[in-house]
């Protein structure tokens, strides 16, 4: 099972409009380097759900369920379906991931922009010991 970072803003897509919708597709994705994350999901590995913007927070956690596949309306994007799975306990804010210099090399803190990325084990784990889930 590998771990994902999938980020979305919450007055677009929020973690309780997946909790209230159970599956989505995760789209719009088109930063080839997050579409190539994407295309990794399996059915089955983690996602933790980020909100950007001002809440700059993990938020909670969903689960691939469908093989990555092209969008359809957009040669360039791939989609992935997730299922919710559960809110996070407490959300765990970026400052706080910054503030550990735990993962000053990962992806999130060095490319603010990047919507989906793969999301190092390391970081389950810490997010766990934070008592976010």
């Amino acid at each position: 099972m590998a771990y994902f970072l999938a980020k979305t803003d919450p007055q677009t897509y929020s973690i309780d409009d997946l909790k209230r919708d159970g599956t989505t597709a995760w789209d719009g994705v088109r930063n080839p380097a997050a579409v190539n994350a994407i295309k990794t999901m399996k059915p089955g590995d983690t996602v933790i759900v980020y909100h950007s913007q001002a809440h700059a927070a993990v938020v909670g956690l969903a689960k691939v369920v469908s093989p990555p596949r092209p969008a359809k309306n957009d040669p360039r994007s791939w989609v992935v379906d997730v299922k919710y799975v559960k809110h996070a306990k407490r959300p765990v804010t970026l400052r706080e991931i910054k503030e550990s210099h735990e993962f000053d090399h990962w992806a999130l803190v060095r490319q603010g922009r990047l919507s989906t990325m793969s999301a190092p084990a390391a970081f389950w784990t810490w997010l766990r010991k934070r008592g976010a889930f």
